[in-house]
């Protein structure tokens, strides 16, 4: 980890930049990234603007650098794809997979609404970020889209990774806005946990 100018950083440092990237996390609960200025994350913190710039060029690369960190917090929910998923036990684990990654949003809800604002509106670095966060996913449900095709158990005409990236945008819409539905979080990980399973093994329970 170093500084702007190149040089390694210390504790201290190490320190400072982490209660700097911990006030902008905070502060974008309340305020978006174009209306986020230095000054504040430097004034929540106790320090000046030009400690920021030791460490930042603008706030886009803090909020950048949160996306970066909040994207590898997602192995929890990878694991649940690394094994077979047959039988009830298949189930239980794309019933979980969906309670994850809603409660995932939940607890990175602000860096994970910038960002993909950001993606949307064009910025290629956030969209870059969130595509390296959700492929493994989408790689790894389009894996087991094709072993069940493989099996006769889901149709040919389904392309793989297609089908995992609309399963991955569907479980990544509902987890923004569940809050927003006429459903509980019980419902809504037991409903869209069903309709992964089923696209994914061709079975329906």
């Amino acid at each position: 980890m170093v500084a702007l100018d190149g040089r390694p950083l210390g504790e201290r440092g190490a320190r400072t930049r982490r209660r700097l990237l911990d006030a902008t996390a905070e502060l974008l609960e309340t305020h978006g990234v174009r209306d986020l200025r230095v000054v504040d994350i430097a004034r929540d913190v106790g320090t000046s603007p030009a400690t920021f710039y030791q460490y930042f060029r603008d706030v886009e690369e803090a909020v950048l650098t949160l996306a970066e960190e909040v994207g590898e917090d997602l192995a929890g929910v990878r694991e649940l794809l690394e094994e077979p998923w047959k039988g009830r036990a298949g189930l239980d684990a794309a019933r979980s997979l969906v309670e994850r990654f809603v409660t995932y949003w939940d607890e990175h809800r602000a860096v994970l609404r910038t960002r993909n604002l950001a993606a949307q509106e064009g910025d290629p670095r956030f969209r870059d970020v969130r595509n390296r966060s959700l492929r493994p996913i989408t790689e790894a449900l389009a894996r087991k889209i094709a072993e069940s095709q493989r099996a006769g158990k889901v149709s040919t005409a389904i392309t793989p990774y297609v089908a995992g990236a609309a399963l991955v945008a569907s479980m990544e819409r509902l987890a923004a806005f569940h809050e927003a539905l006429d459903a509980s979080r019980a419902e809504v990980a037991e409903t869209v946990g069903r309709i992964i399973y089923q696209t994914v093994t061709g079975r329906r329970d």
